[in-house]
Protein backbone atom coordinates (compact mmCIF):
# COMPACT_ATOMS: atom_id res chain seq x y z
CA UNK A 1 0.00 0.00 0.00
CA UNK A 2 1.27 3.42 -0.92
CA UNK A 3 1.08 6.21 1.67
CA UNK A 4 0.49 9.76 0.53
CA UNK A 5 2.16 12.55 2.42
CA UNK A 6 -0.32 14.84 4.15
CA UNK A 7 0.36 18.57 4.18
CA UNK A 8 -1.20 20.79 6.74
CA UNK A 9 -2.51 24.16 5.62
CA UNK A 10 0.34 25.93 7.43
CA UNK A 11 2.95 23.69 5.78
CA UNK A 12 1.43 24.26 2.34
CA UNK A 13 1.32 28.04 2.82
CA UNK A 14 4.93 28.11 4.01
CA UNK A 15 6.01 26.01 1.02
CA UNK A 16 4.26 28.38 -1.37
CA UNK A 17 5.87 31.46 0.18
CA UNK A 18 9.34 29.90 0.07
CA UNK A 19 8.86 28.77 -3.54
CA UNK A 20 7.34 32.07 -4.72
CA UNK A 21 9.60 34.66 -6.34
CA UNK A 22 10.44 37.60 -4.08
CA UNK A 23 7.96 40.01 -5.73
CA UNK A 24 5.09 37.52 -5.57
CA UNK A 25 5.66 36.81 -1.90
CA UNK A 26 5.32 40.50 -1.08
CA UNK A 27 2.05 40.73 -3.01
CA UNK A 28 0.71 37.55 -1.43
CA UNK A 29 1.34 38.94 2.04
CA UNK A 30 -0.41 42.30 1.40
CA UNK A 31 -3.52 41.65 -0.69
CA UNK A 32 -5.36 44.65 0.78
CA UNK A 33 -2.57 47.13 -0.01
CA UNK A 34 -4.33 48.13 -3.26
CA UNK A 35 -7.83 48.35 -1.77
CA UNK A 36 -9.25 51.86 -1.84
CA UNK A 37 -11.94 52.99 0.60
CA UNK A 38 -15.42 53.98 -0.50
CA UNK A 39 -15.93 57.70 -0.90
CA UNK A 40 -17.65 59.30 2.08
CA UNK A 41 -21.01 60.65 0.91
CA UNK A 42 -20.12 64.11 2.22
CA UNK A 43 -17.05 64.16 -0.08
CA UNK A 44 -19.12 63.71 -3.25
CA UNK A 45 -20.86 66.31 -5.38
CA UNK A 46 -23.48 65.02 -7.82
CA UNK A 47 -24.63 67.05 -10.82
CA UNK A 48 -27.09 66.43 -13.67
CA UNK A 49 -28.35 68.35 -16.70
CA UNK A 50 -30.17 67.75 -19.96
CA UNK A 51 -27.73 67.30 -22.85
CA UNK A 52 -28.16 68.87 -26.27
CA UNK A 53 -29.90 65.60 -27.17
CA UNK A 54 -33.34 65.84 -25.52
CA UNK A 55 -33.36 62.09 -24.78
CA UNK A 56 -30.11 62.16 -22.75
CA UNK A 57 -29.19 63.49 -19.31
CA UNK A 58 -25.53 63.93 -18.38
CA UNK A 59 -24.60 63.17 -14.79
CA UNK A 60 -21.36 63.57 -12.90
CA UNK A 61 -19.82 62.84 -9.52
CA UNK A 62 -16.88 64.81 -8.14
CA UNK A 63 -14.61 63.58 -5.36
CA UNK A 64 -13.95 66.66 -3.22
CA UNK A 65 -11.77 64.76 -0.74
CA UNK A 66 -7.97 64.77 -0.54
CA UNK A 67 -7.70 61.04 -1.34
CA UNK A 68 -8.62 58.65 -4.10
CA UNK A 69 -11.78 56.78 -3.16
CA UNK A 70 -14.38 54.60 -4.86
CA UNK A 71 -18.03 54.78 -5.88
CA UNK A 72 -20.05 52.03 -7.52
CA UNK A 73 -19.04 51.71 -11.18
CA UNK A 74 -22.71 51.93 -12.21
CA UNK A 75 -24.57 55.08 -11.15
CA UNK A 76 -28.04 54.49 -9.74
CA UNK A 77 -30.62 56.61 -11.58
CA UNK A 78 -34.31 56.48 -10.68
CA UNK A 79 -37.20 58.42 -12.16
CA UNK A 80 -39.78 60.22 -10.02
CA UNK A 81 -42.13 57.78 -8.33
CA UNK A 82 -41.58 54.99 -10.90
CA UNK A 83 -40.24 51.62 -9.76
CA UNK A 84 -36.79 50.50 -10.86
CA UNK A 85 -33.67 52.20 -12.10
CA UNK A 86 -31.96 52.79 -15.42
CA UNK A 87 -30.25 49.62 -16.65
CA UNK A 88 -26.49 49.69 -17.20
CA UNK A 89 -24.94 49.74 -20.67
CA UNK A 90 -23.06 47.51 -21.02
CA UNK A 91 -24.81 45.09 -18.70
CA UNK A 92 -22.71 44.28 -15.67
CA UNK A 93 -22.39 43.86 -11.96
CA UNK A 94 -21.71 46.43 -9.30
CA UNK A 95 -18.08 47.02 -8.46
CA UNK A 96 -15.73 49.78 -7.40
CA UNK A 97 -14.80 52.73 -9.62
CA UNK A 98 -11.84 54.83 -8.46
CA UNK A 99 -12.07 58.59 -8.49
CA UNK A 100 -8.91 60.54 -7.74
CA UNK A 101 -8.83 63.43 -5.30
CA UNK A 102 -10.56 66.42 -6.89
CA UNK A 103 -11.49 64.42 -10.01
CA UNK A 104 -14.87 63.99 -11.70
CA UNK A 105 -16.49 60.96 -13.36
CA UNK A 106 -19.28 61.19 -15.93
CA UNK A 107 -22.17 59.08 -17.16
CA UNK A 108 -24.88 59.50 -19.77
CA UNK A 109 -28.46 58.43 -19.16
CA UNK A 110 -30.83 57.84 -22.07
CA UNK A 111 -34.26 58.25 -20.52
CA UNK A 112 -36.20 57.48 -23.69
CA UNK A 113 -35.39 56.54 -27.29
CA UNK A 114 -38.34 58.28 -28.99
CA UNK A 115 -39.95 61.29 -27.26
CA UNK A 116 -43.11 60.66 -29.34
CA UNK A 117 -43.47 57.14 -27.89
CA UNK A 118 -47.11 56.83 -26.70
CA UNK A 119 -45.98 54.68 -23.76
CA UNK A 120 -43.64 57.37 -22.41
CA UNK A 121 -44.06 58.19 -18.76
CA UNK A 122 -43.67 61.71 -17.45
CA UNK A 123 -41.88 62.32 -14.16
CA UNK A 124 -41.08 65.55 -12.40
CA UNK A 125 -37.62 64.50 -11.19
CA UNK A 126 -34.75 62.05 -11.35
CA UNK A 127 -32.58 60.88 -8.47
CA UNK A 128 -28.90 60.10 -8.98
CA UNK A 129 -26.67 58.19 -6.57
CA UNK A 130 -23.04 57.18 -6.88
CA UNK A 131 -23.76 54.14 -4.70
CA UNK A 132 -27.01 52.12 -4.53
CA UNK A 133 -26.85 52.05 -0.72
CA UNK A 134 -27.06 55.86 -0.52
CA UNK A 135 -29.92 58.27 -1.10
CA UNK A 136 -28.19 60.43 -3.70
CA UNK A 137 -29.54 63.73 -4.97
CA UNK A 138 -32.86 64.53 -6.62
CA UNK A 139 -33.00 66.90 -9.59
CA UNK A 140 -36.33 68.39 -10.72
CA UNK A 141 -37.15 68.56 -14.43
CA UNK A 142 -36.64 72.37 -14.47
CA UNK A 143 -33.26 71.98 -12.68
CA UNK A 144 -32.20 69.55 -15.40
CA UNK A 145 -33.31 71.92 -18.14
CA UNK A 146 -35.94 69.42 -19.25
CA UNK A 147 -39.00 71.70 -18.99
CA UNK A 148 -42.00 70.52 -16.98
CA UNK A 149 -41.27 66.78 -17.11
CA UNK A 150 -38.69 64.17 -17.95
CA UNK A 151 -39.97 61.64 -20.48
CA UNK A 152 -38.93 58.11 -19.62
CA UNK A 153 -39.35 54.68 -21.16
CA UNK A 154 -36.79 51.85 -20.87
CA UNK A 155 -33.98 54.05 -19.52
CA UNK A 156 -30.32 53.04 -19.64
CA UNK A 157 -27.18 54.48 -18.06
CA UNK A 158 -23.52 54.13 -18.88
CA UNK A 159 -20.93 53.16 -16.31
CA UNK A 160 -18.90 56.05 -14.91
CA UNK A 161 -16.42 57.32 -17.52
CA UNK A 162 -13.49 59.77 -17.42
CA UNK A 163 -15.24 62.29 -19.74
CA UNK A 164 -18.64 63.32 -21.09
CA UNK A 165 -17.47 62.32 -24.57
CA UNK A 166 -16.62 58.80 -23.36
CA UNK A 167 -20.03 58.51 -21.69
CA UNK A 168 -21.81 59.66 -24.87
CA UNK A 169 -19.74 57.20 -26.93
CA UNK A 170 -20.82 54.36 -24.63
CA UNK A 171 -24.44 55.19 -25.51
CA UNK A 172 -23.60 55.27 -29.22
CA UNK A 173 -23.85 59.06 -29.44
CA UNK A 174 -21.37 61.22 -31.34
Amino acid sequence: MRIRPVLTLATAAAALLVAAPQGSAAVAQTPTATKVAACPEMALTLAAHQSANATVVHISVTNRSQRTCTVDRIPTVTFGDLDGAALPVPAGESGPYRIGAGKTAYAAVRAIVDPADPEARRVDSITVSADPSRFGRTFTAPELGAGDAVLVWEPVTTWWKPSVAAADKALGLK
